[in-house]
């Protein structure tokens, strides 16, 4: 099967401190990968550095680009990375209200997407965005209302709605249930593994909630300290650690 990202020795330094460090790993069409650790892990700075938020300080991110095969996106110019990141990518951000445009209706955030990919006409995008605000469960009678009158948990399906209606074949994600009620948490990982499913998603999740890569990913990757400390299967890495960092992590799970 042909790879969809390959990513070689992402090295990121903040002054003499390491943000990641020689993280490299493969990642296939449909299939998830978990990254998980600590708060100051390296985590986020990795995820950043992978979906070009970031300039890492060496390395390299090799996408199966639909045209030329895979392409370098670190070395790609910036109309091209703003083109990869509205059509094959998509970032879910921890905090809804920095992934949405808080001053547009529900609707016109989901169509803005739409809109940068080259649509026009303005009664398909309204369809587009009622199916998609039903997709997330949103009901269509809230396409015109804006996300400031949202609750948490309808704001971050409203961003993925917005993220997903280009359909997009990567999805980053930044501790996409961080800072909701375990009950919209519960609610909310359903829709995204039921969407992963049924659209043949490829996804990077960052989370320090062994639960959430437990259910969403294929693969885990855990870090400390910068540094990719163990990886192998999901169920294989949390059943049966092999590092004592990750056994310490796990153990302190079950211990809650």
């Amino acid at each position: 099967m042909t790879l969809l990202m390959s990513v070689r020795d992402i090295t990121k330094y903040y002054g003499r401190y390491i943000g990641c460090a020689e993280v490299s790993f493969d990642l296939y069409p449909g299939e998830v990968m978990g990254v998980v650790g600590e708060s100051g892990s390296g985590k986020s700075t990795l995820l950043n550095c992978l979906a070009g938020h970031l300039p890492p300080d060496r390395g390299e991110v090799l996408f199966d680009s639909r045209v030329d095969g895979p392409k370098d996106t670190l070395k790609m110019s910036e109309p091209e990375r703003r083109m990869l990141g509205r059509t094959d990518w998509a970032f879910v951000h921890q905090n809804a209200r920095d992934g949405l445009r808080m001053n547009v209706s529900a609707g016109g955030n989901v169509g803005e997407r739409l809109m940068a990919v080259g649509a026009r006409n303005y009664g398909d995008i309204r369809r587009q965005a009622t199916q998609w605000l039903g997709r997330v469960e949103i009901s269509e009678t809230r396409i015109d209302d804006r996300p400031t009158t949202f609750s948490g948990g309808m704001q971050q399906r409203l961003q993925i709605a917005r993220n997903l209606v280009t359909g997009p074949r990567l999805v980053f994600m930044d501790e996409p249930t961080g800072g909701l009620d375990v009950s919209v948490q519960a609610r909310l990982l359903d829709l995204l593994r039921g969407l992963v499913r049924d659209m043949g998603l490829s996804a990077i999740i960052v989370t320090h909630d062994l639960a959430v890569v437990r259910l969403l990913a294929d693969r885990l990757m855990v870090m400390k300290d910068g540094h990719v400390v163990e990886a192998g299967l999901t169920d294989q890495v949390l059943d049966d650690p092999q590092h004592a960092y990750t056994q310490l992590l796990v153990s302190s799970v079950l211990q809650v």
